[in-house]
């Protein structure tokens, strides 16, 4: 495996793996890899010839008393996981080669980004999309792969990708979970023992929440009951349990199409998020 951190670098060994006309599939990451990560690099496989995988952790996409300075980093770890993995080429660039002196850009997609985290986290989305954008002129992929976990971010990227003719097949790949249902995250790591117990509330939330509202009970007491359950393990705030459009994650007060059930809540100081699909009768 080669890891790159010059963008001159980079584009020279894409060409040569690109040489042989197979399809070069990119996993962007920020690192702290597990195995909801590694699912992704299995995805990326099955799809390609060649990977990538990039490992930036994107100050832009954090906003004020977020945990950029506090968000784990291993990447010595994380490099033996991925060449272990059969990955081509890590791509690591510092923030100076990502966002050089005078960078002045910014990508910002509107509807499905305006709600949820959009709302709860100012600016945000505009991170995630503008790095990757750079990250998709950087690495030029055919194919990427990102996890359902991030559903409101998959769909970010799904809509601007079609907006701006990227011509980038968009994989999504099932929310992994540890075997108690929790979803495997890298902010998993901050929860203490007992956080990390009650955290299960969250998968649990929805999970009622989903049953309630596929036999027919009111979108708005299923929720009423998620939020309560959260709460009652400690959860606060509860940024926002809601039933979405699984396309356009428009709010739904009536389940009468396909859907998405999300939440997002802080548990001591670590955010959590979930999603799963709710689908009416």
């Amino acid at each position: 495996m080669q890891t790159l951190r010059d963008l001159p670098a980079l584009r020279a060994a894409v060409q040569a793996l690109k040489s042989d006309g197979k399809p070069l599939v990119l996993v962007p990451t920020m690192g702290a890899l597990h195995d909801g990560h590694m699912a992704l690099v299995d995805e990326a496989r099955r799809h390609g010839r060649h990977v990538a995988v990039s490992i930036f952790v994107n100050p832009r996409q954090f906003g004020p008393n977020e945990d950029l300075d506090a968000y784990p980093r291993r990447e010595a770890k994380d490099a033996q996981m991925l060449d272990d993995a059969g990955v081509d080429i890590l791509w690591a660039p510092p923030v100076e080669v990502m966002y050089p002196a005078g960078f002045a850009t910014n990508i910002s997609i509107s509807g499905v980004s305006d709600g949820l985290d959009g709302a709860a986290r100012p600016g945000h989305f505009d991170g995630v999309a503008t790095v990757v954008t750079k990250l998709f002129n950087q690495v030029r992929p055919d194919i990427a792969i990102f996890g359902e976990k991030d559903y409101q971010q998959l769909a970010v990227i799904r809509r601007m990708v079609a907006d701006l003719d990227m011509g980038i097949e968009i994989v999504g790949l099932a929310t992994r979970r540890a075997p108690d249902g929790l979803a495997l995250s890298s902010r998993n790591a901050y929860l203490s023992d007992a956080e990390r117990q009650a955290a299960l509330a969250l998968p649990r939330a929805l999970g009622e929440a989903k049953r309630l509202m596929e036999k027919g009970d009111p979108v708005e007491d299923a929720l009423a009951r998620a939020i309560a359950m959260l709460t009652a393990q400690g959860f606060d705030p509860v940024d926002y349990v809601s039933l979405c459009d699984a396309q356009t994650l428009e709010p739904m007060t009536v389940l009468d199409r396909p859907a998405r059930l999300l939440g997002a809540a802080k548990l001591g100081k670590t955010r959590l998020i979930d999603n799963i699909a709710v689908d009416p009768a």
